[in-house]
């Protein structure tokens, strides 16, 4: 509809912006940055994110919003769920706004490019690295580097709308959190282990996760995260809050520890952002571009802590499983850290 080339908007001219970006957990917590300096730069636009209504509980009561929207993503699945998608954008499309507004899609897929043009504003920007061709749906593309981290790629579209992001300015506002229901433990300088994933070889295996629990005694352990696996670690020091805390309770856990391990996922994501005190472990993934973002965070990959950006294209491609020593390795690590 219109190349990268053409002049983009000045968003002086918008009184609302609308932010799509229903999922994935870690990519909504990647645009927070980009959605902070829309907020820093233009405090009159009246902000609303679109986001699946699984994760839109990291989002309720941030600074950063006015509203957020539920989007019911797993209600169309199948043959059915695309009619129920089509019979949805009769109430998206009558939704109320301020205009004009200004769409931002930060998916870059064909549903949210179809979602993003059927709201109805004049102005919809995408970036270059969309696909499924949702691009087609977009007044102006953002031209970005496919290969960076998905923080610096989303910033690239505040920045082409004239915004100035300085590195100190990049900042995660998550909601607050909230204490977990019956939540009676007092634990000093816990650490909080997030060992699972649904990613294909990113977990933890039950042996290496009872040599890092092993590895972080005394300090009290805090174990969250969701698994099928009933096989838990032993000991006195471990805190089973695995399977039973909502988004906000894990965000309000990982607030309090003294210290956060994940493998990569979402909630690894989560921690970084609020918590400078994290460590993420990568088996195959890149660090470079889905590592933890902020400069405080370190990094586990084939055997070596470094922050992610100290890591060699090499290292990066390797792919090196948590062994019970590793394990081991990275408690004794962190304990040194606290120490």
């Amino acid at each position: 509809m219109s190349a990268a080339t053409r002049q983009l908007p000045s968003l002086r001219d918008f009184r609302s912006a609308l932010i799509v970006k229903p999922s994935s957990l870690g990519d909504i917590v990647h645009t927070l940055p980009a959605v902070k300096a829309l907020r820093d730069a233009h405090p009159q636009l009246k902000i609303r994110w679109l986001a699946n209504t699984e994760w839109t509980p990291i989002l309720q009561g941030s600074p950063l919003l006015d509203e957020v929207i539920p989007f019911p993503r797993k209600t169309f699945r199948g043959l059915t769920g695309l009619a129920r998608f089509w019979n949805w954008r009769r109430t998206w499309m009558t939704l109320p706004r301020e205009e004009p507004e200004i769409v931002l899609d930060f998916q870059g897929l064909l549903r949210s490019g179809l979602v993003s043009s059927w709201r109805g504003s004049q102005i919809v920007i995408g970036l270059s690295d969309a696909r499924e061709g949702s691009r087609f749906f977009y007044n102006h593309t953002v031209p970005v580097n496919a290969g960076a981290h998905a923080v610096d790629r989303y910033l690239e579209l505040p920045r082409a709308l004239g915004i100035r992001i300085e590195p100190e300015d990049i900042a995660f506002e998550l909601a607050p959190g909230a204490a977990p229901a019956g939540w009676t433990e007092a634990l000093p300088d816990f650490i909080a282990v997030h060992p699972w994933s649904r990613g294909e070889g990113k977990s933890l295996s039950n042996s290496s996760l009872q040599a890092l629990c092993d590895a972080l005694a005394p300090h009290p352990v805090v174990l969250v995260g969701m698994t099928s696996d009933p096989t838990r670690p032993t000991g006195s020091h471990i805190h089973d809050w695995s399977q039973r805390t909502s988004l906000p309770e894990l965000i309000w856990i990982m607030r309090q520890a003294k210290f956060c391990i994940s493998v990569d996922s979402g909630p690894m994501h989560i921690a970084a952002a609020i918590n400078p005190r994290t460590l993420g472990i990568h088996t195959w993934s890149d660090p470079r571009k889905v590592g933890p973002y902020p400069s405080g965070a370190h990094v586990w990959k084939g055997g070596r802590i470094a922050p992610r950006g100290a890591f060699s294209a090499e290292e990066c491609q390797s792919d090196a499983s948590v062994t019970d020593q590793d394990a081991r390795g990275i408690g004794e690590w962190v304990c040194l850290r606290l120490a």
